[in-house]
């Protein structure tokens, strides 16, 4: 998935409201950028953080920039839009680089199931059981090279495995996909002192049958897109 606009590098003065963060521009501006980003961001809100915007001139939008990127300034980068791993999947899902679902041709994204839920992506296929995969976006590095989700507390997340633990003993096939978003991590574990709920809702989904897919990404200020799939610590 290549960003829609060029990305300019920026620092990082400050996060707030969870859904708003200023900056600094090379040319010394401040500005307000959209943080699409609801989670604590643990360890990626620092200020003084190098990071990339994505500009735009959307009439219908508040802010003129998007927080797209963090920059370890090292060589790596973590991916901060959390609406980023949905579109960079379904390029993905659609010319079959996930090797676990090619078998499907038809693709659904935001299909309502459930109670009041909607499923990132419902994948047909004529003679395969329908598959309902749910995409998480994970960004928490706490161990080097350790990727874990979540990074707070999810509610909504635990409900979502318990709706395709339903799908599961109905006859279905649900999968859980994590997609790491930063491309120091080389391994992924949940975070079970963070959310403990979320956790034993996971491995009660496992047990139920419900599928754990992990993959990493590759990131870079002009394109995103699906790395290697990685294990679980």
């Amino acid at each position: 998935m290549n960003f829609a606009t060029p990305l300019i590098p920026a620092t990082l003065i400050r996060r707030y409201k969870r859904f708003l963060a200023d900056c600094q521009l090379p040319d010394g501006r401040e500005i307000t950028a959209h943080c699409a980003n609801p989670g604590s961001m643990m360890g990626l809100a620092e200020p003084g953080m190098r990071v990339w915007l994505e500009p735009n001139d959307d009439p219908k939008k508040k802010l003129d920039y998007g927080w797209r990127l963090v920059d370890h300034e090292n060589g790596h980068f973590t991916g901060v839009d959390t609406s980023v791993p949905n579109r960079a999947l379904r390029a993905s899902l659609e010319a079959g680089e996930v090797i676990e679902l090619a078998d499907y041709e038809t693709l659904r994204p935001e299909v309502k199931y459930g109670e009041n839920s909607r499923i990132d992506f419902l994948l047909t296929q004529s003679g395969l059981p329908d598959c309902y995969v749910e995409v998480k976006s994970v960004t928490l590095m706490r161990q080097p090279g350790l990727a874990e989700f979540p990074d707070s507390v999810t509610k909504r997340g635990t409900k979502h495995l318990g709706e395709l633990t339903k799908m599961v003993q109905q006859g279905h096939r649900a999968v859980m996909l994590y997609l790491v978003q930063r491309t120091d991590c080389q391994r992924f574990q949940l975070a079970a002192d963070i959310d403990s709920a979320y956790a034993a809702a996971f491995d009660q989904a496992q047990a139920a049958g419900v599928e754990r897919l992990i993959y990493s990404t590759n990131i870079s200020p002009e394109e995103i897109t699906l790395g290697a799939a990685i294990p679980a610590a």
